[in-house]
């Protein structure tokens, strides 16, 4: 089969996003982090010697002074001795999502057609990395007992246990796939409501990657892609000819899918409608995409051409945006291919990164849930510490600060080592 002759993106056309949860630096509502977003807010701080080490790291979206009580009151203490702080952060995002669409316990699941969905690229790995070396990344934490080991050990524990808190019976599973794992999750549960499967699916983005092994193998010689800003919250600087890497985030996302029928018989309120979801691997180079920005063009074109949309349509593109030479200028090139040379013809290419950090597995699924956001406030949020712009970047990455408009149409981008890639497509709310 050639190129010209793979099948497009998946094409949704009932699943809508009806709630979000969250638990990030300095968020846990979809208002705090809208207002993050659109002011340009960045929440990196400074890691603490202990997890940085002499790694030269200095910065990270870390997670302080975590607290599972104020969204999961009802949570026996035996049950909080035995999870992980990633287990609580997980279940305290999906208890959010579910409040945030009317879902929490007013019996609106039904139990056989609900499921949940995750991505992380590590899994537990704060959990190994104090268990092997003994270290407290957290003084403020206990260190992890042996009782903790059945669940905290296993990467897919965060989404079992969220369906077991939200009685979900439908299908429950975790993708482990870098980078492309929050798209893939999202295509994974949107297809169960396709097939008839589900009404609701929770899709759920977690990773925790701020530990010193983690660290050590994204800054190692030759292979370094971490800022050394020493200001945190310069570190990520998308697009910009300064720009020296990204800094690591970690927390949780959620999303609640749902099919608009399901959706509209309860009355819920709709951020926006997902309409397609397109995975592919280039089969290329082991850890990057392809710098010509030809395979990502074809990506967005093939994920355009499922709902049935032309490049002008879109009104934003939400890119991977690393702040990593490779990725930008693999970005903007893939919109030279796309639309042509003349870049006013461009859809703005934005990136959120600067923001909370660069979450892995959980990175598309941020990046689906700001999109949805942007539809619901009809805003583009801006791109932070895009100042002085490379060259070949130089197009519009609403570097100004927050634009109001009117976005019907947008798309996240996604890339994993791997030398895979994916795209999704939202819809304005009706």
């Amino acid at each position: 089969m050639s190129r010209s002759d793979r099948v497009a993106g998946t094409t949704f056309e009932d699943v809508v996003i009806t709630g979000l949860g969250f638990v990030l630096p300095g968020a846990a509502t979809p208002e705090d982090v809208w207002r993050q977003l659109s002011e340009g807010e960045s929440q990196l701080s400074a890691l603490p010697p202990v997890i940085s080490g002499s790694t030269g790291i200095h910065g990270g979206g870390r997670l302080r002074d975590f607290d599972h009580a104020p969204y999961l009151p009802d949570l026996p203490d035996n049950f909080v001795k035995r999870y992980s702080r990633e287990i609580l952060v997980v279940l305290s995002a999906v208890q959010n999502a579910a409040r945030d669409a009317a879902l929490a316990g007013n019996g609106a699941l039904d139990p056989l057609r609900t499921g949940v969905v995750a991505s992380s690229s590590r899994g537990p790995v704060e959990w190994w990395s104090q268990t092997a070396s003994g270290v407290l990344l957290d003084p403020a934490r206990p260190p992890a007992s042996p009782a903790q080991a059945v669940f905290a050990s296993l990467a897919g524990t965060p989404a079992s246990l969220s369906a077991v808190r939200l009685g979900a019976q439908g299908l429950v599973s975790t993708v482990s796939n870098a980078c492309v794992g929050g798209h893939q999750a999202l295509g994974i549960a949107a297809g169960e409501i396709q097939r008839g499967a589900a009404d609701v699916m929770f899709v759920v983005g977690h990773e925790l990657p701020l530990v010193p092994e983690v660290l050590q193998v994204y800054s190692a010689s030759g292979t370094s892609v971490l800022s050394r800003d020493t200001d945190p919250k310069r570190a990520v600087k998308p697009y910009d000819i300064r720009r020296d890497g990204f800094a690591l985030g970690e927390g949780a996302v959620v999303a609640v899918l749902e099919r608009r029928s399901h959706a509209e018989a309860r009355r819920a309120q709709v951020y926006a409608a997902l309409r397609s979801v397109h995975s592919v691997s280039e089969a290329a180079h082991a850890t990057r995409m392809d710098l010509t920005g030809r395979s990502t063009a074809q990506l967005m074109a093939e994920t355009l051409d499922a709902v049935g949309a032309a490049a002008g349509e879109l009104d934003y593109i939400c890119g991977h945006g690393t702040a990593t030479r490779y990725n930008d200028l693999a970005e903007s090139r893939a919109l030279n291919h796309l639309y042509g040379p003349r870049r006013g013809d461009w859809a703005p290419l934005g990136s959120i990164k600067p923001v909370y950090g660069h979450l892995l597995g959980a990175a598309g699924l941020l990046n689906c849930a700001a999109l949805a956001l942007t539809l619901k406030r009809q805003c583009l949020v801006p791109t932070i510490n895009c100042e002085t712009v490379e060259p070949e970047c130089d197009h519009d990455h609403v570097a100004e600060g927050a634009r109001p408009a009117q976005p019907r149409l947008v798309m996240s981008l996604a890339f994993a080592i791997g030398s895979q890639s994916s795209a999704l497509v939202l819809e304005a709310a009706e």
